[in-house]
C-alpha cells in the first residue's frame, strides 16, 4: 500500500487550513488540480486506512440506505459555546404514521437516552432520531414533539415517543448554560437530506472528544453482494469516549502515549458513544437488536472499552417499506416477511466494519478546537499514516 502521495496531500491540506482557517478555501486554490479530491481525502479510507473485507456503499455513509436523511445544526459562539444537534430521519414521509421497526442495545448505560422504553416494548420508531448534548435532551425531545404534532395527518395525535440520544460535551462546551434551543433542533431536522454527510466538528459532534483527541460525527456503510441479499448497512456515530486507540492494526494510543490507565489512571476513558445503525434489510425488532449488539464489536475494534462512566447506546432500524407499521391498522393481524436468522451473519460483519470506520472517520474529519480554557488537538493524521506505511 502506497501512502507517500497521500501523506503529502494531507500535509498540503493542513498548511492551507493554517493559512485560511476554513475548508471553503479549497474550492479556490488550484493546487495540483486536486481541488475536489482534497476534500474527499479527509476520510480515512481515501487516505489508505484499511477497513475489513466488505465494500462500502457509493457514499460510504448512512445515507446509502435509500430514504435515510441526516441534518445538523452547530452552535459555536464566543469562547465556550461548542455544541449542536444531529437529526437522522429513517424516511422522508410521516414517520409517526409510518413507523419503522427498531431496537436499542445498551453497551453501557451511563447515559440519558430518552424514549428507550417504548422502542424496547413495541419494537418500532415513530420520530426522527436526534443526537445532542446531555443537558439538551429535554429541549431536543420537545422539538421532536413539536415537529411530530405539526406533521399533516397528526392533528389528533396525543402521544409522541421522542427518541433523543446524547453525549456530554462539557469539556469544550458551556453545557450548564443550556444554550441549544428548540428552534435549533428543528433546524437540524429541517436541514436533513440524502446525499453526503458532513463529519467531524458538526452538529452533535461539535464539542466532543474521542480517545483524547477531537471527536465528532462520523459515518460509513457496507454493501452486501447480491449473493448475500444485496442489502446495505449504514452507521452514524457521535464519538465522545476513550480507551486505547487502534487504527488499522496500529496501536496509535500507545505510540502517542495517550490512553486509559496510563500515568496511574490520570487519563479519563469516560464519555459516551451514540451509534445509529440503519439497514434496508427486512429485519424485525428482534434481529435489529442482534444487529445493534454487533456495533459494540466495531467500537471495540477502535480500542473503545465502554468504561463505567460511558453511555454507549446503539439504535438500529430497518427502512424496508414492507415492514412499516401503520399508526392505524384496519385489521387485527399484520403480515410481514422478515429475513431468516441464517442470513444475518453478513449483516453482523457489515455492522462491525461500518461502525469501526465511522468512528475513525469522526477522528479524521475533526479539527483542533479551543474552548472552555482548553485546547483539544485533532488526531495527528500524518503520523498515523506513516505508522500504517511501516506495517
Amino acid at each position: 500500500m502506497v501512502f507517500v502521495a497521500q501523506i503529502q496531500i494531507n500535509k498540503i491540506k493542513v498548511e492551507i487550513k493554517n493559512i485560511f482557517h476554513s475548508n471553503v478555501f479549497y474550492f479556490f486554490l488550484p493546487i495540483f488540480l486536486l481541488t475536489s479530491s482534497l476534500m474527499a481525502q479527509s476520510r480515512a479510507r481515501d487516505l489508505g486506512v484499511p477497513f475489513g473485507v466488505m465494500s462500502p456503499g457509493p457514499l460510504n455513509a448512512i445515507t446509502d440506505i435509500a430514504g435515510v436523511q441526516v441534518g445538523h445544526f452547530s452552535l459555536t459562539e464566543g469562547e465556550n459555546i461548542r455544541t449542536g444537534a444531529t437529526a437522522i430521519l429513517p424516511h422522508g414521509g410521516n414517520i409517526f404514521q409510518e413507523k419503522v421497526p427498531a431496537a436499542i442495545y445498551l453497551g453501557n448505560g451511563f447515559g440519558k437516552l430518552a424514549g428507550y422504553s417504548q422502542v424496547k416494548e413495541l419494537g418500532n420508531l415513530e420520530t426522527p432520531i436526534v443526537l445532542t448534548n446531555t443537558l439538551s435532551v429535554p429541549t431536543a425531545a420537545n422539538a421532536l414533539i413539536s415537529y411530530s404534532l405539526a406533521q399533516e395527518g397528526n392533528e389528533n395525535v396525543r402521544s409522541v415517543n421522542a427518541l433523543v440520544g446524547e453525549t456530554n460535551d462539557g469539556r469544550l462546551n458551556d453545557i450548564r448554560g443550556r444554550h441549544l434551543m428548540e428552534s435549533h433542533v428543528l433546524t437540524a431536522i429541517e436541514n436533513a437530506s440524502t446525499g453526503p454527510v458532513q463529519e467531524g466538528n458538526i452538529g452533535a459532534g461539535t464539542g466532543t472528544v474521542c480517545f483524547g483527541f477531537k471527536g465528532g460525527i462520523g459515518t460509513s456503510s457496507r454493501l452486501l453482494p447480491e449473493s448475500l441479499g444485496g442489502y446495505t448497512v449504514g452507521v452514524l456515530v457521535q464519538s465522545n469516549f476513550g480507551g486505547v486507540l487502534n487504527i488499522g492494526g496500529v496501536p496509535v494510543g500507545q505510540k502517542l502515549e495517550r490512553y486509559y490507565f496510563r500515568d496511574q489512571l490520570q487519563n479519563d476513558a469516560d464519555g459516551s458513544c451514540m451509534i445509529v445503525v440503519a439497514t434496508d434489510a427486512p429485519l424485525d425488532a428482534r434481529n435489529l437488536e442482534r444487529l445493534a449488539k454487533r456495533a459494540m464489536l466495531g467500537l471495540a475494534r477502535t480500542g473503545g472499552i465502554a468504561s463505567n462512566g460511558s453511555g454507549d447506546y446503539v439504535i438500529a432500524f430497518s427502512t424496508a417499506a414492507e415492514l412499516r407499521i401503520p399508526y392505524r391498522n384496519e385489521g387485527r393481524l399484520i403480515q410481514q416477511t422478515v429475513l431468516h436468522n441464517d442470513a444475518m451473519s453478513p449483516l453482523f460483519l457489515a455492522t462491525i466494519e461500518a461502525t469501526e470506520e465511522a468512528i475513525i472517520n469522526s477522528l479524521f474529519a475533526a479539527e483542533t478546537m479551543t474552548s472552555n480554557g482548553r485546547t483539544i488537538e485533532q488526531l495527528p493524521i500524518d503520523q498515523v499514516l506513516e505508522w500504517l506505511q511501516e506495517k
